[in-house]
């Protein structure tokens, strides 16, 4: 393990040429305003549940981890996230783990200011572990909500819902 962090950092970073780190832009700022514990009621194939999720901004700044806590269809259920914004791409990233699987969600879009609204596409595996395309939808009405949507291959409906509330 150690040799391949080694590899990658002469890789990456180059023998003996110093490279500036990436620093934190506006972007990064607006993830952070998502830092702390929210309580969440998620709606799923005709059922409710709650949970929680716990936002904290983590390496350097550069990344918005969170736990999420709670079930789903009666099972309980964890998964975990990671966000963060590309300059390269001008696109916000994000990837998701959780206890139903062992393959990634990996997505990528961009967030529309007027509208306070974060779209995110790309894939992961669906219900039956096959690769599949997934889109969601976040909506910031004010700084203590949100409105999560999520939908899966080419639903029209959403696969679930999920609002956020800060804890105060």
């Amino acid at each position: 393990m150690r040799t391949t962090i080694a590899a990658v950092l002469v890789a990456v970073c180059g023998a003996g040429v110093a490279q500036e780190p990436t620093k934190p832009g506006p972007e990064h700022e607006w993830l952070k305003k998502h830092e702390g514990t929210w309580t969440t009621t998620m709606k799923m194939a005709g059922m409710e549940s709650k949970g929680t999720c716990v936002y904290k901004m983590e390496l350097g700044g550069l990344w918005l981890a969170s736990t999420f806590e709670g079930e789903v269809l009666g099972q309980k259920f964890t998964g975990k996230g990671m966000e963060t914004y590309d300059p390269v791409k001008k696109k916000f990233t994000s990837i998701w783990v959780d206890s139903m699987g062992t393959s990634p969600v990996l997505t990528e879009g961009t967030y529309d200011k007027d509208k306070k609204t974060l779209t995110m596409a790309g894939t992961g595996p669906g219900m039956d572990g096959a690769a599949t395309k997934y889109k969601s939808v976040s909506e910031y009405p004010d700084d203590d909500t949100v409105n999560f949507t999520m939908y899966m291959g080419d639903a029209k409906e959403p696969a679930f819902t999920i609002v956020y509330k800060r804890k105060k």
